[in-house]
């Protein structure tokens, strides 16, 4: 019988470091509380025990630590592709063990979770996932990882030699097999009272019964009708009110048509978090993981999985050694993961802020360079697993980006979806004018060189298209005449380095002319310092300005770009059509892995070459036409930008959006389809809603391109059945100057300490949220309120709102990104405050929407985007019918019609600055 093996914790103090002080348990068992500068003098040359080594460096004002044993890295390692949230709360919460009350209960338990980590391993070390993990953690300690001796003593094998094949995780992960096409879908629809049926199974007969939710199934399940005529799907817009169970009451419907029809259902979402929040909720549906995995699959964009060759690039030779510990996290992580997914799936967010984007985002194909079948890991590839499940499965939940931008190359690598549920249904106006706009900058035209020419030379490793294309196109003079005018032509893009030539006429190198690419950004960036020269003056670092009328440079600038383009689009259409023509003329000699690879080659050459420059040409010809006619109403909304930072300029350009972008949404997404359910919380503007509902349900079909399409939508409202008018509480503070940074920070301040943490701070401005973030950080932290603020903290969104949720008495600081798409119910998101009312942006785009799309009505216009905002962050605050919230608004400015948009009941109050704070303190003191 194998002796258990020892134990081996390293003899090294343990540190939680607050805002302005630490808490430090010493080696000899001591517990001291040390001001910033005394901690970082006692650890200076220890390797420490702590959480999350960048956040604490940064709270002790330290560049970094040269060496610290991070909980973080044990855990990631002893427990891959496993959810916590990083701080010692999050780990013990993650382990089952006692939470710390505070900093001093938190120091003390770092050496227990050390313990239990370590624990674990030991007894799975005979796991399979662990047979490599030995000669991998010896590797990461020859590359200085501090861990790997107490790791190695928990797998039994303290000598164990460094072996860098411990890397190449893909020898272990199953491949993917391909089956027959998928048989045509049959039409059968889909009766409410089977929707009603199918939900009531997956509750089960203990459930707690929920009329509205019953409700709600039954109508989604009108878009689960056979289609009539082509091109007019059936569409049902259902408004479901926080706490309706919409996840559950839509996913009945579409299981029942998926099983019914043999096709699966996509549901796709705008949001990371509901995305994952979907997958979970399926497994109500599903209770089975294996049979959960093999019927419902999450799909993104490539840019989102780790790619295996990109893995093997970066372990071939002998990395860096922060690159050599991160990697063996990453691979302890291939091993355990469901879907490779990197972002917002199981990897841990924060082992990018341990080590760095650079560890992590080249893990990912973000430039487009996949080889597909060229690629020695193309069986055990991530992204073509999760391809061919979606094909045999029954709900595929997607994201509103990729559902668009595949619709927009005609179904893309999965094929056109039949059924489409739209869960965030009102953030699709956004979400189809980011995938249907264009973009003539240096950084989009720059990009489009790199991934033509490759990396030109320096330590780059990107993939230029010759050598994506080289097996293709062996022997074949017609198609590398073709490819050789192509690249060449792609030398009148922008050369590395053209941010720093924007100002002048500096060639790159001194033997060439400056390009077109490189003249047309400089005119740009004339045309935008002549017109707002005021505005750069007064600070604003972006600027932007009219296309019309145009200076007198751009026109010819324009001309020769379009020239340009023009003898880059040419051959590389060329061989594109050449590269098709072979899957006919070749069919039978053709290799199926051959066929991929020229299909997977054709589809990127019109993604990343033809599909921009036919839309660069179209913007580019417009420069060169007559102005329009003034109040025409346009089909697009055209404007030039200056992009700078820190005094420098970074990008500039000229920018094309849909002045409707729900008219190409309609036309490519919504009309292909047989059936599209778009619900949401917040479909219609409720102030609208009570004072005339038919406005408000035309104003939701205009947002969501339902009013474009043949057939009217079926319409559904069902009504939260939160009790907001006993739970919630609105105030707005009246005496507070919202130009005083001092008054602000005091206010955010008494309010979070009334609460008792708890407290989401929300900010139009992130230089205001930094600036209150410095004032209040350390009375706050005084108090025994830890805040945790976007656009600080080492930390990426994600993280921060897993952290917000773990420590209930903790507060938030966050712009936009924090208000739309959060979960966290409970006491640990009890209070919203908002710095001032979140109008929208004066920008030319939203200028020009506000008068053509606002029925002449631009006021209402600005009021209908204001109020959604503040509805959206309003339902943050309750999640569940015990929840009780607080919500502040302390600009004294805010229009009461604005907040009209609340739901029904919530009582609305306007008062002083102590008053509030009292109210606040006493209303969640209720029980």
């Amino acid at each position: 019988m194998a002796t258990a093996p020892r134990l081996l914790l390293p003899d090294v103090p343990s540190l939680v470091a607050g805002f302005g002080r630490a808490v430090l348990l010493t080696t000899d068992g001591e517990i001291e509380v040390l001001d910033t500068q005394a901690a970082a003098k006692a650890v200076r040359d220890t390797a420490p025990l702590l959480v999350h080594a960048p956040a604490t460096a940064r709270r002790l004002g330290l560049p970094d630590f040269d060496a610290a044993h991070d909980l973080l890295e044990l855990f990631a390692f002893c427990r891959p592709a496993e959810p916590c949230a990083p701080t010692p709360r999050g780990l013990a919460l993650a382990l089952d063990l006692p939470q710390p009350a505070d900093e001093e209960s938190a120091v003390a338990l770092l050496p227990d979770i050390a313990t239990h980590l370590l624990q674990h391993l030991a007894d799975t070390r005979e796991a399979p996932r662990n047979r490599d993990a030995a000669a991998l953690a010896a590797r990461m300690g020859e590359a200085g990882w501090p861990w790997a001796p107490s790791v190695l003593a928990a797998l039994g094998d303290p000598k164990a030699k460094p072996d860098a094949r411990a890397y190449k995780v893909w020898r272990r992960l199953p491949e993917w097999e391909d089956n027959a096409p998928p048989t045509p879908a049959a039409s059968f629809p889909v009766e409410p009272a089977e929707a009603r049926r199918r939900l009531a199974e997956i509750l089960g007969p203990g459930a707690e019964q929920r009329p509205q939710q019953a409700d709600y199934a039954s109508a989604a399940a009108g878009a689960f009708q056979p289609r009539a005529y082509p091109g007019a799907p059936a569409v049902v817009l259902a408004e479901a009110g926080t706490g309706t169970g919409k996840t559950l009451g839509y996913v009945a419907p579409a299981s029942l048509w998926a099983e019914k029809n043999g096709a699966p259902v996509w549901i796709s979402t705008f949001t990371r978090n509901l995305q994952r929040q979907i997958d979970q909720e399926t497994a109500r549906l599903f209770p089975d993981p294996e049979e959960r995995r093999r019927r419902v699959v999450l799909r993104k964009g490539r840019e989102n999985y780790l790619c295996l060759l990109n893995l093997d690039d970066l372990t071939a030779a002998i990395p860096a050694p922060h690159l050599a510990v991160a990697l063996g996290l990453v691979a302890r992580w291939a091993l355990a993961t469901r879907d490779g997914d990197l972002l917002g799936g199981d990897f841990p967010g924060w082992i990018a802020e341990l080590f760095g984007p650079s560890a992590v985002l080249p893990l990912a194909d973000r430039r487009g360079e996949c080889i597909h079948s060229a690629c020695p890991h193309y069986k055990a590839c991530f992204v073509e697993h999760s391809i061919r499940r979606a094909k045999t499965a029954e709900i595929v939940v997607a994201n509103h980006a990729l559902v668009m931008v595949q619709a927009a190359l005609g179904g893309g690598e999965d094929g056109p979806p039949l059924r489409l549920v739209f869960d965030e249904g009102h953030h699709l106006f956004d979400a189809a004018d980011s995938a249907f706009s264009a973009d003539l900058s240096g950084a989009e035209m720059a990009e489009m060189r790199r991934w033509l020419l490759g990396a030109e030379g320096g330590r780059s490793r990107a993939r230029g298209l010759r050598r994506r294309l080289e097996e293709l196109i062996g022997d074949r003079p017609d198609l590398d005449a073709q490819l050789d005018a192509a690249l060449q032509a792609a030398r009148a893009l922008p050369v590395h380095g053209w941010p720093s030539r924007l100002g002048g006429s500096t060639p790159a190198r001194p033997d060439e002319t400056p390009n077109a690419g490189e003249t047309f950004l400089r005119a740009v960036r004339e045309q935008v310092l002549a017109r707002t020269q005021d505005s750069r003056d007064a600070g604003l670092y972006d600027s932007e300005c009219d296309l019309f009328p145009v200076a007198e440079a751009l026109p010819p600038a324009a001309e020769a770009l379009a020239r340009a383009l023009s003898r880059l689009e040419e051959p590389a259409r060329a061989l594109r059509d050449r590269l098709a023509a072979r899957l006919e003329e070749e069919a039978e000699e053709l290799e199926v892995g051959d066929r991929i690879r020229i299909e997977a080659a054709c589809r990127a050459l019109e993604r990343r070459v033809l599909m921009p420059c036919q839309a660069w040409q179209g913007m580019l010809a417009t420069i060169q036409g007559d102005p329009p006619e003034p109040g025409m109403r346009p089909t697009f909304v055209d404007w030039l930008s200056l992009e700078r930072r820190g005094g420098a300029d970074t990008d500039a350009g000229m920018h094309r959006h849909h002045l409707d972008p729900t008219e190409p949404f309609a036309r490519a997404v919504a009309a292909p389809a047989h059936g599209v359910l778009i619900t949401s919380a917040t479909l219609r503007d409720e102030a609208e809603a009570d004072d005339d509902p038919e406005t408000a349900w035309h104003e939701a079909e205009a947002r969501t391109g339902a009013s474009h399409l043949p057939i009217p939508a079926i319409r559904a409202a069902v009504p939260s059945p939160f009790d907001y008018a006993s739970r919630t509480r609105c105030l707005v503070v009246t005496d507070v100057a919202r130009e005083n940074p001092g008054q602000i920070a005091a206010a955010f301040q008494a309010l979070f300490m009334a609460a008792g943490g708890g407290g989401l701070g929300l900010f139009t401005a992130i230089r205001r949220l930094r600036e209150i973030h410095t004032r209040i950080a350390g009375p706050l932290e005084q108090a025994g309120i830890p805040l945790y603020a976007q656009h600080v903290d080492a930390m990426d969104n994600a993280t921060l709102v897993d952290v917000f949720r773990a420590e209930e008495h903790a507060c938030l600081l966050g712009t936009d990104a924090m208000r739309d798409g959060v979960d966290v119910p409970g006491r640990a998101l009890r209070l919203l405050v908002f710095d001032r009312v979140p109008w929208p942006r004066p920008t030319i785009l939203h200028r020009e929407r506000r008068l053509h799309l606002s029925g002449g009505r631009p006021k209402d216009y600005d009021d209908r985007v204001a109020r959604h905002r503040l509805r959206q962050a309003f339902g943050r605050l309750i999640r569940r019918a015990d929840d009780k919230g607080v919500f502040v608004m302390l600009d004294a400015r805010c229009p009461s019609r604005l907040l009209h948009g609340l739901p029904p009941g919530v009582l609305i109050r306007r008062l002083g600055l102590a008053q509030a704070v009292a109210e606040t303190r006493a209303f969640l003191a209720e029980p």
